[in-house]
């Protein structure tokens, strides 16, 4: 399984820790994150800093919202994208706040995972139920998203769009890399869209497939050229 992960990417690449082990700097416990406290507050502020070298504006520039949206996305797509291959694969991934651990540095690109060794195990359902990844939505992804919301008065839709855009973007992935998981995997985002704190979304998973709000990066102080450029699934995005 780990094999089948590292082949998808380095948004689904994990690595595994023994179980009791406790996580030593620079590894965290996913728990930090799903607390409105400093660790939360200081990536955003690194996410903020790093999009206003973009836009060759001092940080303070960049709307706090945009800041916290784009954090927001980075995470939950890196947290869903291993859940929803291994489920689409007939497994099961058990990421818990306290048991799956994330590499704290300042470096670019997806961040490090780290699960238990005991994490990865068969699933009591079919393959691509998508039944027992719901609940990585319950247990993680929604304090996550409570932590954030805590940071700059964002909509809760936004945020949960990101997390809709990350699942059905997760799934669109896996069916191009491995075709012959691609059904399980869309039968896996269904699913997870089925879930009541994403009840917002109306569109089924798949290439066309649109959120109902937008991640606000729009927003960005864009050079003209790219002002208008939106995300493809964007709500704002032309038809």
């Amino acid at each position: 399984m780990l094999d089948l992960l590292d082949a998808l990417g380095p948004f689904f690449a994990v690595s595994v820790h023994p179980p009791h082990a406790v996580a030593a700097e620079p590894w965290r416990s996913l728990g930090d994150l799903a607390e409105p406290g400093k660790h939360l507050q200081r990536r955003m502020s690194e996410v903020r800093a790093a999009l206003a070298a973009r836009t060759s504006h001092q940080p303070e520039f960049v709307d706090e919202k945009v800041a916290v949206s784009a954090l927001h996305f980075g995470l939950v797509a890196r947290l869903l994208a291993p859940a929803l291959a291994v489920a689409a694969a007939g497994q099961r991934l058990d990421m818990q706040l306290h048991n799956t651990w994330w590499l704290d540095d300042t470096s670019s690109g997806p961040a490090c995972l780290s699960v238990c060794e005991l994490a990865v195990a068969p699933a009591s359902t079919g393959p691509g139920s998508g039944l027992e990844a719901r609940q990585l939505i319950d247990e993680v992804i929604a304090p996550i998203t409570a932590a954030a919301l805590a940071l700059a008065k964002v909509s809760p839709r936004v945020l949960w769009g990101n997390v809709a855009s990350a699942v059905n973007g997760a799934a669109q992935h896996v069916s191009v890399h491995r075709v012959d998981l691609g059904s399980a995997a869309q039968a896996t985002a269904t699913a997870l869209l089925g879930h009541p704190l994403l009840s917002y979304e109306r569109q089924p998973p798949g290439p066309a497939f649109r959120r109902s709000s937008c991640c606000l990066i729009y927003r960005l102080a864009l050079p003209e050229s790219a002002r208008n450029h939106v995300c493809g699934d964007c709500i704002l995005a032309p038809l």
